[in-house]
């Protein structure tokens, strides 16, 4: 369910339902996933789908290495120009305050869970051009990439609105294959991701398309 706020004839601002969702979804997986880690061990089931991912053959590490540049945390700003340039101002907003908050938030959640990274938590982790030292829950490149679907997804129509979440998907298996994170660190940063990105589409509205019957749905793009 929408509720919208008068922005054009065809084309309004609104605040979704679904949003909400994400805030209480994305905290409750962030607690499950941070609760199970906070004692800074990795299962038997969580290292055997590490090693599943983090044991694929030694040539998908070029294109891995590439996937993971998708979650660094200058991507935020070039989604904001991106958005500037095509005239999506506030989707620009949406990008600067999620890479802000991505920074606030994660710092914090490292304050309070301390698990360090497969290298020194996970038997036989294959490290491939990471850090081996520092804390890992809960990812970064996962909260980035989260975060930044959630707030450009509403701007895209069709298939499109797949695009960012595949982003996400592989951004965080190229992390656990390059060793960098175990399952739950990825995890628990999509959570958090999805989060902050509701919290943002709930402040600055998300855009919908007015309906001959006043309902609303989606637009077409932008």
């Amino acid at each position: 369910m929408v509720r919208a706020c008068p922005h054009s004839p065809s084309t309004m601002r609104g605040r979704r339902r679904l949003d909400a969702i994400w805030v209480v979804a994305g905290l409750l997986v962030l607690f499950v996933t941070g609760w199970v880690a906070s004692d800074g061990n990795v299962d038997g089931w969580e290292r055997g789908i590490f090693h599943a991912i983090n044991g694929l053959p030694s040539w998908l590490e070029p294109p891995m290495q590439g996937l993971q540049l998708l979650g660094v945390l200058l991507v935020g700003p070039a989604v904001a120009i991106v958005a500037l340039a095509v005239s999506r101002p506030r989707l620009a907003v949406a990008a600067l305050a999620v890479t802000v908050l991505k920074l606030g938030s994660e710092r914090a959640v490292k304050l309070v869970v301390e698990r360090q990274r497969p290298a020194v938590s996970t038997p036989d982790a294959i490290a491939r051009g990471v850090s081996v030292r520092g804390l890992a829950f809960v990812s970064g490149h996962a909260v980035l990439t989260a975060a930044l679907a959630g707030v450009v997804s509403p701007y895209l129509r069709g298939r499109w609105k797949v695009v960012p979440w595949a982003v996400v998907v592989m951004v965080c298996v190229a992390r656990v294959y390059l060793g960098a994170h175990n399952p739950l660190d990825v995890v628990g940063g999509v959570g958090l991701g999805l989060a902050i990105a509701g919290v943002v589409n709930l402040a600055l509205g998300v855009p919908i398309a007015a309906q001959p019957d006043g309902g609303s749905e989606p637009p077409p793009s932008g």
